[in-house]
């Protein structure tokens, strides 16, 4: 992995310009460290011009250098238009895992008894998406059927990366699949999860059946959490979580890419807001950048640099201080606009890296 590229996979509508907002944080005045930031064009005017082939390179070039930090995209629903960029993308660089973080932001109250952060990791390929689907019979007597599939490779990596994770940010492993119902199939991936509790011993895990997940997350203590789930499930669980915190403008995305079945160290780390694009709000400087930003910022946090680390830290504290200050947009409840929440984002990082390199 290059920790000194990015690869910048621009994007549509506003998508684009709060992309050009996290881009702004990551200049090496403000951060630190000089970072190559080749850019790729994948928004839909140019997949359709290139008929995908741009998103091909993209995902070429995230492969060779690791990281990649993506725009929100539009994607058509026309048959036999371009599709969607994020399954291209998905499947040239390998992409086992993904990672959706929602955390509180200060000022904007939360549900039930959510406070730190959770994170749900979850499969990105296989189970219930990409499963073979068939009907027979006719009338009241058809019946309907579908084949899904999981890959024990993957349950591995699904657990290993939620563990490291509860390890990285103080938490606990939460939940699990319906393993009593299915121990054969869902079963899978709870074995992966004991595997992984035994590696990780200093974790705390408290393993439990996704329905019971569910119902415990709004009347949970409050502690961090990592949920590891199923594709399904952690689809589902992901549009729950997020949010509980009020507002998604704090969560971000992590698409996770690893090499050989034996390996669990990543090999590609693909970044991104959780929201889409907003087109009424293009071209009026009023749209939030905090979750692209912290997008850029989480790239930052996983690289195995001491620096890159530093600098993922002081830009996701700098961006929750500012808004905790009252440096807000509209959708917070504020009256700042994009540039100068991103401005305010970049002064707090300068000044917090200037004083822990004086300690």
């Amino acid at each position: 992995m290059d920790t000194r590229t990015i690869v910048v996979l621009e994007g549509d509508q506003t998508g684009q310009e709060l992309l050009e907002e996290a881009v702004r944080v990551l200049q090496p005045d403000v951060i630190g460290v000089e970072l190559e930031l080749p850019r790729f064009d994948v928004s839909l005017e140019s997949r359709r011009a290139t008929r995908n082939g741009v998103v091909h390179e993209a995902a070429a070039a995230i492969r060779e250098h690791g990281l990649g930090l993506k725009a929100a995209t539009v994607t058509p629903e026309e048959r036999g238009d371009v599709g969607s960029p994020n399954r291209i993308l998905r499947e040239e660089i390998r992409g086992k895992v993904i990672v959706r973080t929602g955390r509180r932001i200060p000022g904007v109250v939360p549900l039930g008894g959510v406070h730190s952060p959770i994170s749900v990791v979850r499969m990105a390929v296989g189970d219930a998406y990409g499963a073979k689907e068939w009907r027979e019979g006719e009338g009241d007597d058809e019946v309907a059927f579908r084949t899904e599939r999981i890959e024990r490779h993957i349950c591995r990596s699904v657990a290993e990366f939620a563990f490291r994770q509860a390890e990285r940010t103080g938490a606990k492993v939460f939940g699990g699949p319906k393993y009593t119902v299915s121990p054969v199939y869902e079963g899978m991936l709870k074995e992966e999860m004991d595997a992984a509790a035994a590696r990780h011993p200093d974790v705390p895990y408290e393993p439990q059946l996704i329905d019971a997940t569910f119902a415990l997350l709004v009347s949970s203590s409050g502690a961090p959490m990592v949920i590891p789930a199923l594709n399904r499930d952690g689809d589902i669980l992901s549009d729950l979580v997020l949010p509980l915190f009020g507002s998604i403008a704090g969560s971000e995305s992590l698409l996770v890419a690893f090499g050989d079945h034996d390996d669990d160290t990543p090999s590609a780390l693909m970044a991104e807001a959780a929201h889409g694009t907003a087109p009424s709000l293009e071209g009026k400087d009023v749209a939030n950048p905090m979750a692209m930003i912290l997008a850029a910022s989480a790239l930052l946090a996983h690289v195995d640099d001491e620096r890159c680390q530093a600098a993922g830290r002081a830009i996701r504290e700098a961006s929750l201080e500012a808004v905790a200050e009252g440096v807000r947009t509209a959708d917070l409840g504020g009256h700042c606009g994009t540039s100068a929440y991103t401005d305010e984002v970049i002064r707090r990082t300068r000044t917090k890296l200037e004083i822990w390199s004086s300690l």
